[in-house]
């Protein structure tokens, strides 16, 4: 189901709310807190020092076709509640799709907002739904942020039923690695909810609404990294047993029965994956849950990250195999039609078999016996007399010489080996990146250093070995090298981080200045090929180019649940002469 908004359906906000008809029906304007189920009147102190502030400005009347700084064209309105209104916007700048947050700049929570999005803006994680803009004007406050029409709602996947294991796995390993990667920048999120969590067409987890929803609503919390762990806990619960993990429904799911507390993920639903249900108990344990193992709660994300990643891993589940019908033969294929079958004739489903023919009893078999045999003798014959006559003439001819008969060194037949030929000097490297910015562009100097201990290597890529299939490396990544000059390129010695990586070499032509896309490397040196640690490229003929090309364009799995890889040392050779 795409990522879109109406006022009938439950995964249609892209703000991370539940659309108006249903906020309406669960008072949420009244001051209810949907994650916990708790009526609040005023300021309401949630969970572990989590703080929800009220903020009486209204938001700002717009309607469709409002534009705004000449470029965001306001289409649909998904949410409106406590002062401030989301949308799906037009950027008709960049032709595409976005979403847009408004607030009066007189709101109460309008400055932390504006400094919640730049924030999120410069953490550049492409795991999270990337902020593209923040602006105070008009005296309005908007955030621009990422639309993914082609993106389904956790909450949407969980109304179809529980996820399977491998797909819960992803979920808990993907969104803990990510919000561990927050953490460490000091960004916290707070409002991790299944709203929250995207599941691209690749299977791609993207979260949305990093310190932004939070900000919005003037959540905060003293425990920031506890609070994060525990409502992905709460998102493994869910997608282990389709239950909410508290005692009040929310987001489409029943909660738990009123009265037990919280139970473990397989008293509540048969089959579940043992592990996994153990890990989201961890997670929860900060809500009075203990883990059945008696492990240690996990009380951050990079403890619960690394809780998944010391998991056996949970491979997807084999694809059904439908063995197909067996054929038969129709009595028409098998050339018999309206003919009634011999008597005497065996057949096998149906089809009569051929009596074997008989054998060469008669006078003329017998002489074509002999025949075929006097013919094979005499092939026999001829072919060894040829054979002796030929090592008769060889000899003769090497005893009256005195002399071998073999080529000397360096003649047509027998020519010298090729001499090595010389590296070219490197003026320059950089990251290959046609889709967005360089991931490690302090690091290229290292595949050109003469160490092969040192490398640039590429982020880890969760889900898939093409760069987790996102959009902003669908062409791979990789090293350019720049000769300084035009020259003539006959081998390429390259010692790669990681085996099991898919490279390609290609060169951009003689007169291309400053290649970076890849339709520029027109010269294609070597095709995709799975490399060892090792990669040694010779050319018949040299190729004449300034510009080489690298390229990675799938890695291997690094043994932590993703996908890395990367380049140690280039050498690249010209000609000997």
């Amino acid at each position: 189901m795409a990522e879109r908004s109406t006022a009938a359906v439950d995964v249609a906000d892209n703000s991370g709310d539940e659309p108006l008809t249903a906020q309406a029906a669960r008072a949420t304007s009244d001051g209810v807190d949907i994650q916990n189920g708790r009526a609040a009147d005023g300021p309401m102190p949630d969970k572990d020092g989590e703080r929800t502030n009220a903020a009486p400005a209204a938001a700002p009347e717009l309607h469709s076709g409002h534009k705004l700084a000449r470029r965001y064209r306001l289409e649909e309105c998904v949410t409106r509640v406590d002062g401030f209104s989301s949308w799906r916007a037009m950027d008709e700048k960049l032709r595409r799709a976005v979403g847009v947050h408004l607030m009066p700049a007189d709101h109460a929570r309008a400055r932390s907002v504006l400094a919640a999005a730049r924030s999120s803006a410069l953490l550049g994680d492409p795991r999270f739904v990337q902020v593209l803009d923040a602006v105070e004007e008009n005296d309005l406050v908007y955030v621009v942020h990422e639309w993914l029409p082609d993106a389904t709602e956790l909450t949407a996947l969980l109304a179809a039923g529980p996820l399977e294991a491998h797909e819960a796995y992803q979920l808990v390993s993907q969104v803990s690695q990510a919000m561990a990667a927050a953490h460490r920048e000091g960004l916290a999120h707070l409002r991790l909810t299944p709203s929250a969590i995207l599941r691209t067409s690749t299977g791609q987890y993207r979260i949305r609404g990093l310190a932004v929803n939070a900000a919005l609503r003037g959540i905060t919390s003293e425990t920031p990294q506890r609070a994060d762990t525990e409502a992905i806990g709460a998102l493994l619960y869910a997608a282990l047993t389709q239950r909410w993990p508290y005692e009040s429904d929310a987001y489409g799911l029943t909660g738990l029965p009123k009265g037990v507390g919280l139970i473990a993920p397989d008293q509540v639903r048969a089959g579940v994956h043992r592990g996994l249900g153990e890990l989201a108990m961890r997670a929860l344990a900060n809500d009075g849950a203990t883990a059945s193992r008696q492990e240690p709660a996990c009380t951050t994300p990079d403890e619960l990250a690394k809780a998944v990643a010391a998991m056996p891993r949970i491979r997807p589940p084999e694809p059904a195999f439908t063995a197909p019908p067996e054929y038969q033969h129709t009595t028409y294929q098998q050339g018999n039609y309206g003919r009634p079958t011999p008597p005497g004739v065996t057949t096998v489903q149906g089809r009569p078999l051929a009596p074997p023919p008989p054998p060469l009893q008669s006078r003329t078999g017998k002489v074509l016996k002999w025949g075929v045999a006097a013919l094979l003798i005499a092939a026999l014959g001829l072919g060894s007399w040829q054979l002796a006559d030929t090592l008769l003439e060889h000899k003769n001819q090497k005893g009256n010489s005195g002399t071998s008969n073999n080529p000397k060194p360096g003649t047509d037949d027998n020519p010298k080996e090729a001499e090595p030929g010389k590296p070219l000097q490197i003026t320059d490297v950089s990251e290959f990146s046609p889709h967005g910015a360089a991931t490690k562009p302090k690091d290229v100097g290292k595949t050109v250093d003469g160490n092969p201990d040192s490398a640039w290597i590429t982020l880890q890529y969760l889900g898939y070995p093409k760069f987790g299939n996102l959009d902003e490396r669908r062409d791979g990544s990789g090293i350019v090298i720049d000769l300084g000059k035009v020259q003539n390129v006959s081998a390429l010695d390259i010692d790669l981080h990681a085996a099991g990586q898919e490279v390609e070499i290609r060169a951009a032509q003689a007169s291309a200045s400053h290649p970076d896309s890849l339709s520029d490397f027109g010269q294609q040196i070597s095709k995709p090929e799975r490399a060892g640690k090792k990669l040694q490229v010779a050319l018949e003929n040299p190729v004449l180019t300034r510009y080489v090309l690298v390229h990675l364009t799938e890695l291997p799995a690094d043994g932590e649940g993703g996908y890395r890889g990367g380049i140690s040392e280039i050498k690249v050779i010209g000609p000997s002469s």
